[in-house]
């Protein structure tokens, strides 16, 4: 690792330990669970439906932003043969969103219809992870540093469940929707029922309801899960000298902070959302094929 990367990262968890520097001087209590509060900026809540404006929703915005934005100076900026900059990044997201998770989990008949959503979702929730390990001042203290300085953190929009879940029930009807669409309504009822004895198929067509209403939790729950407990792992790391009150844990703390960065970030943010697209194709994909 050159000395300039490892600088870099010493001086990113270092910010993010100020917050809790701030709090130990005004005498409050560390509560890493506060980084995950969503407070509002602008109260939409109509009862049943919430459409408030918070700090997941705008880092969604972020993400949208940012991927609508790299787009538009492509095509504004004009295709080449040989790509270069943003337009080589493109070509690569492209290109690995096709080979590697379109070609492999859609079926012909509806590749060109889905790619473009299966490769969206995957973007995405990429960015989203991406970007929530970078410190923004959407932190619960703003505003409590002397001076006026902003408190900074870390946040992932994928890690509040209400993401993951909205994004995951748009897969779950989409892989119905098709199905009815390619078998029929009976047909693809019949799909859920596979060869098997006559006696134990009503059991069989139960469990493979259950299976597909359990989708619903395990693709939602595995995002949510390992973004929050990947957030959380820094934040105790940043926060353990203030709860135990020694500067000397801070000292092996912050490797350790790191550490857990850097496995986040490079490993964790892309994985997730690879899986999380590929298991979405594998289930639209799957629903459209004649019964096994």
């Amino acid at each position: 690792m050159s000395r300039r990367l490892l600088a870099a990262l010493l001086g990113l968890l270092t910010l993010l330990m100020l917050p809790s520097a701030a709090l130990a001087a005004e005498e409050e209590e560390f509560d890493p669970a506060e980084e995950f509060e969503l407070i509002p900026y602008v109260d939409l809540d109509f009862g049943l439906i919430d459409m408030s404006i918070n700090k997941a929703v705008i880092y969604m915005w972020i993400s949208a932003a940012i991927i609508t934005g790299l787009g538009l100076l492509v095509v504004r900026s004009g295709v080449t043969l040989k790509p270069r900059g943003p337009q080589n990044v493109l070509e690569i997201a492209y290109e690995f969103t096709e080979s590697q998770i379109g070609r492999a989990t859609l079926p012909d008949k509806i590749f060109a219809k889905y790619f473009p959503f299966i490769a969206t979702l995957f973007l995405f929730i990429a960015v989203n992870n991406l970007i929530s390990f970078i410190p923004l001042p959407f932190a619960p203290h703003t505003g409590t540093f002397p001076g006026g300085i902003p408190d900074v953190g870390l946040y992932a929009a994928t890690a509040n469940i209400s993401v993951t879940l909205a994004l995951t029930i748009v897969v779950f009807l989409l892989t119905h929707y098709e199905g009815v669409k390619a078998h029929g309504p009976l047909g693809y009822v019949k799909t859920l029922i596979p060869e098997a004895p006559a006696a134990i198929k009503p059991v069989i067509f139960v469990l493979e309801v259950l299976s597909q209403l359990l989708r619903l939790v395990s693709l939602s729950v595995r995002l949510f899960a390992n973004l929050l407990a990947g957030h959380l792992l820094i934040i105790m790391a940043a926060g353990f000298p203030i709860l135990l009150g020694s500067v000397v844990v801070g000292f092996i703390a912050l490797p350790v902070g790191v550490a857990f960065w850097l496995f986040e970030w490079v490993l964790v943010a892309g994985l997730q959302a690879y899986i999380f697209a590929m298991l979405s194709g594998i289930y639209i994909g799957y629903a459209v094929e004649p019964p096994h």
